[in-house]
Formats: structure tokens, C-alpha cells, sequence
């Protein structure tokens, strides 16, 4: 918990973790600080586990899968998920506070993606949970000269390791806990150890107000990436899902390979922003500029690289500029502001680390590139523009997941989407034209998990996300997000 800082609310968050239907301390005693990027400031402290606790929870979870009615009984799953979802409304201010105070999240942004849509979208996985077909038959087929009928059934995979990151902290816990539980598994989180509460705040509401049985949702806090890499390897763990970094995620499937459990990944990005020498520009390209800003540029599906016409390239660049000159930086607390901090000392001279790279390499930097006058106390960067970015770059290549945006000139449709696909990643993308059957078509070639048509917006719990290449294994929401938590049995018998 922390004192009210200039006027900011109140933070209060929860420093025990879940376990086996109870809150607890680390076995060991101690903790570690929950630092808010904003001032620099110490929160509160959470508990840090070690492999010890962690064997715990993941044990709580099995006995919680092997010996309960939870993966069977749909009807009360669904029930406690709608316990959860009421439960969260409720504490919605606090839930508020802990992800501005700890993530560093604008407020306004918590107006939507970061808190009030995903305590929202938990009525749809409540929903999923009672209304998804577990079953089906298929037509009887003759073997041999006798008729079998055949019967699809899916179910739940058992125990599965959730590991979440710290740029939308509240809303990954939610879209991993949500479908997981509803489609009948038990679950061990652990979240990155930037943003702590936003998992044991929403440990404690589960534990105090739903019916959850004990060690069906374990939340586990720890200052040590290792102590979440146990999940990957025990036998007991059924399945890992993970959003985090590639590099993370390939050492995550590694991992897991030892006891071939199922993975689902949703990882980095590098997205294009196609801009057709058709397109209206001047609306386009500003609201780029902004949403690569926006939370500080922590997004893996934001679009960092910016691909404009030549024969319009310096009408862009600028139009871009100046959108990047109308961010407001500071104070997440204040409702204006959609730029924050980075959300760590380090991850403020990760981004600070590209910026003098893309100088190096010779891209030509339009504006900012360092720290903003007057906030040298918090993790903060100016919004920054690269322009004359030679595709293969390593500003135009590797996720930078700051302010930065590069921009990048093509020759035609051609070219555009032929740059667009120069990149290990897959993830998103977006094409801007006065045509909406050539934006489509240039977006079908587009080797991505989702991609905005004129500004369409994709992002909702029922859509699938994720990614092609390295930007992940498998899909986030819609019915192919629920289903990555089933195994299927297929079960046949003699027609009589």
C-alpha cells in the first residue's frame, strides 16, 4: 500500500499470494518491492516465492483437477466465473489503481482495455463455459460389415501454467484465467514481477467472493523469472500458456518439450501500417503516429513501422511529426495523458539502447530520442521518429516496444507488402486506401494474425489473436482462443 503521492488516489494492492484456497506468504519469508514507474516510488511489497511455493501451487491445482467435478460440472464453472465477473465490477476502483499505480498505465486506458473491458469480457467466457458444444456425433460409418456411431467429445486439458507480462497486466491474467477455468482446467498464474497485484488482487476476489473450490486458481508472485519457468517442465502441468517476449517464448517451448505438454504462445510483433498512395493521409497517419505512443509504446500488436509511398514520403513524414508533437508525456493519473512511463529503470534503456542504434545505422531521427524536459524523475521517453529506415534495419526488425516509429518508403503495392512481410514476426498490421477492395487485397497478402482495414478495429474478446511465424503458437479469445484449452477424444461404438 502507498500514501496518496500529489494527489493520486490511493494504491492498495495485496501482498499474499493463492494457494490451495488460501492467501499466503512465501515460505521463505520474503518479499520484494512493487515499484511505481511513474515516480519511482516503493508501493507495497508482494511475496516472492521460490520452486517451494511453486510446487505447492501446482500441486494444489492437480489435486484440484483430479478430484473435483470442476471439469465436468460446465453449469457451475459457469456460475463462479459470473461470481468473478460481479465480484471484479465491485472492486473495479481498486483494480483501477493497482494497474495505473503498478503498470504505469494512462488512466484513460483503464477505461478500456486495461480494467473495464476485461472484467467485461469475463460474462463471455461465463457464457462459453454453459453454451459450448462439448460434444458431437458423427454420422455412423460401416467397418467390416458392422455400423459404428462416433462420438467428438472435448475436455478440459487439466492443469495449465499461466505466465503473464506487465505492459496489460489486468487484462492478460483475465484473458488467460478466463477461458482456462471456463473450459474446465485448473490454473497456477504467475505474473511478471513488474505488476504483481494486478494477479493477487484478483486472487484474494476470487477466494473471497465466488464459490472456486480450493486450488482450482493459484497465483503465484516472485521476483525470479526462473520460479514461472518451473511451470514449463513439470510433469504435472498439463499445459503452458504464455505473452511475453520471443526470445522467452522459445526458451518456454524448449522447456516444455521435455514432457511434450501442449503451449500456446502469443509473442512479439514488428507490425506494418500500410499507407496507399490513395489513402487520406492526414487522417491516417496522425492517428499512427499516437497509438505508437500510447502506454509508452508497451504493445506487442502496435504498429512500429510506418510504410508510405514515395511519391507522398515527405507529406508523411511530417503528418506523422506532428501527430507525435500532439502526445501528451507525464503523469498516468492525469486523464489527458496517453503516454506514461516505460515501466522500468531497465525497460526505459532498452528503448533508450535502439534509439542510439537506428542513429548508428543511419535512419534519420525526425524527433525526440531522449527524455522529456522536466520528468527525469520516473521511467519516461520522448515520442520518437525515424525516418529514411532502411527495412532491414535492426529499428525495423526487432521489437523496440516503446515510443519509437520508423518509417519506411515503398515503390508500390508490390513493394509495400513484400516489406511487410520482411520480418520474423507475423503478429498484426494495418492498410490504409481510398479503395477499400485494394486496401483488402493488399491485406490478404499480409502475413499476419490480424490486420485493421481503414481503420477497423479487430480487437474484441470474441476474435481470434495472435500470430504467424514468430510472433506465437496457437490463438487468444473467440471459440479457437477457448478451444486452445481443450483436448479432443474421439470414442466410437457398435450401432446395435
Amino acid at each position: 500500500m502507498s500514501d496518496t503521492v500529489a494527489g493520486h488516489p490511493e494504491v492498495r494492492g495485496e501482498e499474499r499470494m493463492l494457494i490451495g484456497g488460501e492467501l499466503h506468504g512465501a515460505l521463505s519469508g520474503k518479499t520484494f518491492p512493487n515499484v511505481d514507474p511513474a515516480t519511482e516510488e516503493v508501493l507495497g511489497s508482494t511475496a516472492d516465492a521460490s520452486g517451494e511455493d511453486m510446487d505447492r501451487a501446482i500441486a494444489a491445482a492437480r489435486r484440484a483437477f483430479d478430484e473435483t467435478s470442476w471439469s465436468t460440472d460446465h453449469a457451475f464453472r459457469r456460475r463462479c466465473l459470473e461470481q468473478l465477473q460481479q465480484a471484479m465490477e465491485a472492486h473495479k476502483e481498486e483494480l483501477r489503481a493497482v494497474v495505473v499505480g503498478e503498470a504505469g498505465s494512462p488512466l484513460a486506458m483503464t477505461y478500456a482495455v486495461q480494467v473495464e473491458e476485461p472484467i467485461a469480457d469475463l460474462t463471455y467466457w461465463a457464457d462459453m463455459a454453459g453454451s459450448y458444444s462439448y460434444e458431437r456425433w458423427l454420422p455412423e460409418r460401416e467397418v467390416f460389415g458392422q455400423r459404428h456411431r462416433r462420438l467428438v467429445a472435448r475436455e478440459a486439458v487439466g492443469v495449465v501454467g499461466a505466465i503473464t507480462p506487465w505492459n496489460y497486466p489486468l487484462y492478460l491474467n483475465v484473458a488467460k484465467v478466463g477461458p482456462a477455468l471456463a473450459a474446465g482446467n485448473t490454473v497456477v498464474l504467475k505474473p511478471a514481477p513488474d505488476t504483481p497485484w494486478s494477479a493477487t488482487l484478483l486472487g484474494r476476489i476470487a477466494l473471497e467472493e465466488t464459490d472456486l473450490p480450493p486450488g482450482v486458481l493459484n497465483v503465484v508472485t516472485s521476483s525470479d523469472h526462473l520460479v514461472g519457468e518451473v511451470l514449463t517442465g513439470d510433469p504435472r502441468v498439463d499445459m503452458v500458456t504464455f505473452t511475453g517476449s520471443t526470445a522467452t517464448g522459445r526458451r518456454i517451448m524448449a522447456n516444455a518439450s521435455a514432457t511434450v505438454k501442449k503451449v500456446f504462445l502469443e509473442l512479439g510483433g514488428k507490425s506494418a501500417n500500410v499507407v496507399l498512395d490513395d489513402a487520406d493521409m492526414a487522417s491516417a497517419i496522425p492517428m499512427s503516429a499516437i497509438g505508437v505512443c500510447t502506454h509508452a509504446g508497451q504493445g506487442c500488436a502496435i504498429t512500429t513501422r510506418l510504410l508510405l509511398p514515395r511519391s507522398r514520403y515527405e507529406e508523411g513524414v511530417e503528418l506523422a511529426a506532428a501527430g507525435m508533437g500532439n502526445v501528451a508525456v507525464g503523469d498516468p493519473w492525469d486523464p489527458s495523458v496517453l503516454q506514461g512511463p516505460q515501466v522500468s529503470a531497465r525497460q526505459k534503456e532498452r528503448v533508450l539502447g535502439y534509439i542510439e542504434k537506428g542513429r548508428s545505422e543511419g535512419a534519420r531521427l525526425v524527433t525526440g530520442g531522449g527524455v522529456p524536459s522536466g520528468l527525469d524523475r520516473g521511467f519516461y521517453l520522448e515520442p520518437t521518429l525515424f525516418a529514411d529506415v532502411d527495412p532491414k534495419a535492426t529499428i525495423a526488425q526487432e521489437e523496440i516496444f516503446g515510443p519509437v516509429l520508423v518509417v519506411i518508403p515503398f515503390e508500390d503495392d508490390e513493394d509495400a507488402v513484400r516489406i511487410a512481410n520482411d520480418s520474423a514476426y507475423g503478429l498484426s498490421g494495418a492498410v490504409t486506401s481510398a479503395s477499400e477492395e485494394r486496401a483488402l487485397a493488399v491485406a490478404r497478402r499480409i502475413r499476419t494474425g490480424t490486420v485493421s482495414v481503414n481503420g477497423g478495429m479487430w480487437f474484441a474478446p470474441d476474435v481470434p489473436f495472435g500470430g504467424y511465424r514468430q510472433s506465437g503458437v496457437g490463438r487468444e479469445n473467440g471459440v479457437e482462443g477457448f478451444e486452445e484449452y481443450l483436448e479432443v477424444k474421439a470414442m466410437a461404438f457398435p450401432a446395435g
